[in-house]
């Protein structure tokens, strides 16, 4: 995720790192040369006879921009509805730490119990980007609760399978009620509402064919807008040309980046510094001191 400071607004129209600009740049290149040979060949175009004119790539260009349109708030959807999964993570999970420690009896480590929780949200993080799990979780687990967590489809499910163990032993021992315990298991079930709901995001992707025909439409649009404008604009054609196809292309290329919120890319969910600061409070709410250090945005602005 890009975190930048407001700037002036000069300075943030040449702005290239959080752009989608750098993907697209290649993309704005060709367009930028086939014009260039639109202009060369324009003697041999005229001796064809045919006279492409800008009125149906202005119909054709409402189109296209309603539906990107579209497709782009069905992304950003996807995106928002990622963050407020996340942000029910952290209440969840300080509302059960907190409950576990006003609940149990005074001088109870709940020093496994804090990382089970950690280790829950990395191993969400690693599993929604398909990152191995092994080092990272080997830190917060012994290694029989390793090896049965990696033995799983679900290791972030295990973990709150071994939560909601760790809660039972107490509840057999008589230190919890049958009532705190039911409380308590509503907090393991928020955080599995948060698991299948981040599950749903990145294993249902926007529709193949709608994303499709909208990209082939994109570029077919941008392929053949320089043949529109050369007859009216000549020379200026490499130049309103790119500045069309950079406002279509880049819409595509931003609603690829939102459809999975849970990647790398530049505008991403910031997932690692999310569960840096979970684990922060866990720690600090069990008085521990050894805490991992605060995550903030690099020279880039860029949270990952």
């Amino acid at each position: 995720m890009i975190v930048r400071p407001h700037e002036h607004w000069l300075t943030r129209i040449f702005v290239w790192h959080g752009s989608v600009l750098p993907k697209i740049f290649s993309r704005l290149l060709l367009n930028f040369l086939l014009s260039i040979a639109v202009i060369l060949m324009l003697p041999w175009y005229y001796s064809l006879g045919i006279k492409l004119t800008v009125a149906p790539f202005s119909i054709l260009g409402v189109a296209i921009a309603i539906f990107l349109g579209f497709r782009n708030n069905a992304c950003y959807a996807r995106y928002v509805e990622a963050r407020l999964l996340w942000g029910q993570l952290m209440i969840a999970s300080r509302s059960l730490l907190r409950e576990v420690k006003n609940t149990l009896p005074d001088g109870t480590s709940v020093d496994s119990f804090v990382r089970l929780q950690i280790a829950f949200a990395h191993s969400l993080r690693m599993t929604l980007r398909r990152l191995p799990q092994q080092e990272t979780l080997s830190r917060y687990l012994t290694p029989e609760q390793l090896s049965a967590v990696l033995a799983v489809q679900s290791p972030a499910n295990h973990i709150l399978l071994l939560m909601g163990n760790w809660l039972a032993e107490y509840r057999k021992q008589g230190v919890l009620s049958d009532i705190l315990f039911h409380s308590l298991n509503n907090r393991l079930n928020d955080m599995s509402g948060v698991l299948a709901g981040c599950e749903r995001i990145a294993n249902t992707p926007v529709p193949f064919a709608y994303s499709l025909i909208l990209h082939r439409t994109v570029y077919l649009f941008c392929i053949m807008l320089p043949f529109a404008l050369v007859v009216d604009l000549h020379y200026m054609t490499p130049f309103v040309s790119v500045l069309i196809s950079y406002t279509f292309i880049a819409l595509d290329a931003l609603a690829e980046e939102l459809e999975d919120p849970f990647g790398l890319e530049n505008n991403d969910l910031p997932l690692d510094a999310i569960c840096n600061t979970i684990e922060i409070d866990m720690l600090q709410m069990n008085a521990e001191t050894a805490l991992p250090p605060k995550m903030s945005p690099d020279k880039c602005y860029q949270l990952t």
